[in-house]
């Protein structure tokens, strides 16, 4: 089911009396507005085939995919084994985005290309869902700044060590000016502007997601609608019992408190009464100060941590270096922005994925 958007603005009038004789099958498109709920609203699609759906990433895949079941083509413009925070649409992924019916996202800051897709395809027939519309975002910067001091404190501290050091102090503040320039180039790529997007790690949260995605099928093919709520309530129930085994696994460890290479864990924390200590911050490109690191280390040190944890699909290095310094391992705990090759060689989906981050999180609490 594909509508050339992109061409749209330069339709002749022979084409369309073409259009006008062959029925109403692109007439029943409209542009698309939002609930209170976050879920598309649309004039139901033609019933001839599947939905044609893109998605961002592989959460919003794999919770589209379950409702979709066999009713819609979902695919993924983020391939398997990339890291999302840095992938931006190409010429072909943007005609792929205008040829869809559905554009489904994570929002909250994730996808920094996402605006100028929705930009690029104002007025046209796309249907576009955020996923997370709605939902109670957390400030990711102020809460690291909190418990960390990310940032001043860093600032400060640094100033203080090299307040003597004049010359050091010119060549960091050259340094500095060319780091804020670069992280207004990437801004786009992947800056969350503050937010924490890691919604989809709180399983009560991604069911909240799978809502606004059942809603939006269910307005863009409303002859499927019950279709949809069948498979996104067996779906929904699957997350629900996800949710207990966190909340068995994780009510009565030793401790309670854990470091993590990437920011990325806020919302899983916050659910079952955890702390995350994170290395660096919602970035997982984002490079650690040597004060931070310090404090990393001084506070591996005082609590006894014998557990390190680092992400898939980007270098384990910060944590293997903290867990040399204090004498502890490093150990997997995975965010779920893609799959790797082991991961698709071993069939996990997300469950599975959750599953294991449940084990290593219950074994590092339990040391």
């Amino acid at each position: 089911m594909k509508f050339r958007i992109h061409h749209l603005a330069i339709l002749s009038l022979s084409a369309l009396l073409i259009a006008a004789g062959c029925g109403n099958n692109n007439a029943s498109n409209s542009s698309t507005t939002t609930n209170a709920s976050g879920a598309a609203e649309a004039t139901a699609l033609p019933e001839s085939s599947k939905l044609n759906i893109k998605v961002s990433f592989y959460p919003i895949y794999e919770f589209t995919k379950n409702v979709a079941g066999d009713l819609a083509d979902v695919e993924a413009l983020i391939p398997a084994g990339i890291e999302p925070h840095d992938w931006e649409p190409t010429a072909q992924d943007m005609a792929e985005i205008s040829d869809a019916d559905m554009l489904i996202y994570n929002g909250a800051g994730m996808e920094g290309w996402v605006d100028q897709v929705l930009e690029s395809v104002s007025g046209t027939p796309l249907i576009t869902v955020e996923a997370s519309k709605g939902l109670d975002i957390m400030e990711g910067t102020e809460e690291e700044e909190a418990d960390h001091h990310h940032e001043e404190g860093e600032h400060a501290h640094e100033e203080g060590e090299h307040a003597h050091e004049e010359g050091e102090h010119a060549h960091e503040e050259g340094e500095h000016a060319h780091e804020e320039g670069e992280h207004a180039h990437e801004e786009h790529s992947h800056d969350h502007g503050g937010l924490d997007p890691h919604v989809w790690l709180n399983p009560t949260l991604a069911i909240q997601e799978v809502r606004n995605i059942e809603a939006a099928l269910a307005a863009a093919a409303p002859e499927h609608a019950e279709d949809f709520k069948t498979n996104a309530e067996a779906y929904v129930a699957k997350l629900e019992q996800l949710d207990q085994e966190f909340k068995d696994g994780l009510k009565d460890t030793k401790r309670k408190d854990f470091i993590t290479q990437h920011a990325a864990f806020g919302y899983l924390a916050k659910q079952y009464g955890l702390t995350q200590v994170p290395i660096a911050g919602l970035s997982p490109e984002q490079e650690p100060s040597a004060a931070n690191m310090s404090k990393i280390v001084e506070f591996a040190k005082e609590h006894k941590v014998k557990t390190i944890f680092f992400e898939t699909l980007v270098s384990s290095s910060v944590a293997d270096t903290i867990a040399k310094e204090i004498g502890a391992k490093a150990a997997v705990l995975n965010p779920i922005e893609g799959l790797t090759e082991e991961d698709r060689s071993q069939n996990l989906d997300y469950l599975g994925i959750m599953r294991q981050n449940l084990e290593a999180l219950k074994s590092a609490l339990n040391e």
